[in-house]
């Protein structure tokens, strides 16, 4: 199907459960699973290393704890037997000093966990961040990559994946120590027969349980995507309420939603059975494991090997026996039992590690694609806007001057430019060439979906060029060129951060002055009523900006934002659509008398007289630049 966002389409191709990429707990889980290791421990000497070590010394230190707690039955037998009080009252003191050590370790072990998996989040995540919002990843992962619900697995995939990942950590590393040293202890008792008959029961079960990891892992993959899409949905409604109300659409939002709820269902269904055979297998794996003990003492005790001992002597050694063996099996089935555990990470680790692949590859476009962004030579055979702008106009000379400053100077020189939507053969201009110069209000004409807004982009290096270049003389920072897009952007916090947006600190001079300067905009722009529904500047708003503006009072705040960084240049899609004709002019009169000039885009006939050139777009490929007058100056059809 074809999606059209602001104008432009997009294909979007819907991808049914049969033709989703099956995911297992293999070699790829592996190296993604091991680049995530390493962005999680960077060095040795880091917080997160030195909490594992010491988990890892805690757990050492447990397994100590939980040897000696397990020949206490024995004991106790011992001392029964031989109605040993005061042995009696000795091994109970120092059961129950195992005992409290015991609580004390597992529950620093839990703490500690803890403190680890919030570590190992936030870590990750912010690692994930820095290359997120570098340049415009975040935009072309959202509007431009197949990836799914990035946002999902920056928020809920990367904090499961950290959350089993500090759960099974310690015991998967102390695991080899602990089965060698129960192995040893094994043979010293029962012989080689023992451990050959723990190992092949684990050998059996963990060849029953990769075999049934694999699926569950793959609709771990296949749930989190439509969870993702199911709550995309909500969003969706509740950010488009108004909209949607307004086409009395409740019945086909509820429809539509209760297809995706299905469709979430459907796949957590699916993933119930393959856990149910999963979980079978692991519990048949523990209760077989409990009597197998049992199964292997008996062979040396029908035997006769243990005939010379009291019965007393030969319950303490049975004691000591069992626990050896039935410990040595625990610690082949607890890693057995963590086969859930696993499979729910190596879920969550493909969808992080296939989110950071996406980046790395947006990245790598970005320095082939996008090369224009980096400045290079001026394009000379560009059409240059102030050699139009000199021709006589029609308009009164006041009207002219608008926007106008004593020096030039050049923005963006675009060359030959031909560009349509991304992974599309739509082309939208072809071979356009002008410059953005200071002094000369450009304005962008057009049908609508002609490639008016496309050209913004383009111009921005959110899209790249089909052929051509787009060379910038200044940099891309709010100082020098703002950019105010047709949905006008306002982030959490105080009203001060909205008119401030994109920077958080006070640019220069005194609170007080900063605060002057707001006022007087807020009051210009007719938002003075603004201040009494905030009342402070800087009071942290917990509301939704878009929930709370109307759309006109959205573009007039965008004109206070722009008024307050007075770049050089701004760029102006559709940012007075929603304003009256007298507002309007208010806004291009501050810009001029501020010295910003504007590069603009719209529909309206008012626009004319604020600026001095037009760049008509026939949306066919074809283009003309001219002034705004009655005259013909320079035209093209390419």
């Amino acid at each position: 199907m074809v999606l059209e966002v602001n104008g432009t389409k997009f294909e979007y191709r819907r991808y049914s459960l049969s033709t989703a990429i099956h995911l297992k707990f293999d070699y790829k889980f592996l190296k993604r699973f091991l680049r995530l290791l390493g962005w999680m421990f960077p060095s040795l000497c880091s917080k997160q290393s030195i909490l594992f070590l010491f988990l890892l010394c805690l757990g050492l230190l447990e397994q100590v704890v939980v040897f000696n707690i397990g020949y206490v039955p024995s004991k106790y037998y011992e001392v029964f037997g031989n109605k040993d009080y005061e042995g009696f009252v000795h091994e109970t003191f120092l059961a129950l000093l195992l005992i409290i050590s015991e609580s004390l370790i597992k529950s620093t072990i839990t703490f500690v966990g803890s403190i680890l998996y919030i570590l190992l989040r936030g870590l990750l995540t912010k690692r994930i961040h820095q290359k997120y919002f570098k340049d415009y990843l975040y935009y072309k992962i959202n509007v431009l990559s197949s990836t799914d619900n990035p946002d999902q697995r920056i928020t809920q995939d990367v904090e499961r994946l950290c959350f089993y990942f500090s759960e099974i950590l310690s015991p998967l590393v102390i695991s080899p120590f602990t089965i060698g040293y129960y192995i040893y202890q094994c043979i010293q008792k029962t012989g080689y027969l023992g451990p050959v008959g723990v190992l092949g029961f684990f050998l059996v079960g963990t060849v029953f349980n990769k075999l049934l990891m694999s699926p569950v892992v793959d609709y771990v993959f296949r749930r989190e995507k439509m969870e993702g899409n199911f709550r995309f949905k909500h969003m969706q409604m509740r950010v488009n309420a108004e909209s949607a109300a307004f086409y009395k659409a409740g019945a086909i939002e509820r429809n539509k939603t209760d297809t995706h709820l299905d469709n979430l269902l459907t796949v957590q269904k699916k993933l119930v059975i393959r856990k149910y055979f999963l979980n079978m297998s692991i519990n048949l794996s523990d209760y077989l494991g409990s009597i197998l003990s049992y199964l292997l003492l008996a062979l040396p005790i029908f035997k006769g090997s243990y005939d010379n001992l009291s019965a007393s002597d030969l319950a303490a050694l049975i004691s000591q026996n069992s626990f050896v063996i039935i410990y040595l099996i625990n610690c082949f089935t607890k890693l057995i039992d963590m086969s859930v555990q696993v499979s729910e990470m190596a879920g969550n680790a493909h969808r992080v590690g296939e989110l950071m692949e996406a980046l790395g590859t947006l990245r790598a476009e970005d320095d082939t694609v996008y090369n224009f962004l980096d400045p290079s030579n001026d394009g000379d055979a560009a059409i240059s806007l102030s050699d139009i702008s000199n021709v006589p106009s029609n308009r009164g000379e006041d009207e002219a001057s608008v926007g106008s400053v004593q020096m030039s100077e050049r923005a963006l020189t675009i060359q030959d430019l031909t560009y349509g939507p991304p992974n599309s053969h739509v082309i939208l201009c072809r071979n356009l060439s002008f410059q953005l110069e200071s002094g000369v209000n450009t304005l962008i004409k057009g049908d609508s979906g002609c490639g008016k807004s496309s050209l913004l982009r383009v111009m921005s290096g959110l899209w790249p060029t089909v052929t051509g270049s787009v060379t910038k003389h200044i940099p891309m920072v709010h100082k020098k060129i703002l950019f105010l897009p047709q949905k006008p952007y306002f982030t959490d916090g105080s009203l001060r951060e909205q008119v401030m947006y994109p920077v958080q600190d006070i640019l220069s001079g005194s609170v007080s002055a900063e605060n002057q300067k707001i006022f007087q905009y807020l009051e210009y722009v007719g938002l003075k009523d603004i201040i009494d529904r905030v009342i402070d500047l800087d009071r942290d708003m917990d509301w939704n900006w878009y929930d709370e503006l109307s759309p006109g009072e959205m573009q007039r705040l965008s004109f206070v934002r722009l008024f307050y960084h007075q770049p050089k240049f701004a760029v102006l899609d559709e940012a007075t659509s929603q304003i009256g004709l007298v507002a309007e002019e208010k806004m291009y009169e501050m810009c001029g008398q501020l010295g910003i000039t504007v590069l603009s885009v719209g529909h309206r006939h008012s626009l004319d007289k604020y600026h001095t050139i037009e760049i008509i777009l026939d949306g066919q490929g074809g283009w003309k630049i001219q002034p705004i007058t009655d005259n013909l100056i320079s035209a093209s059809t390419c």
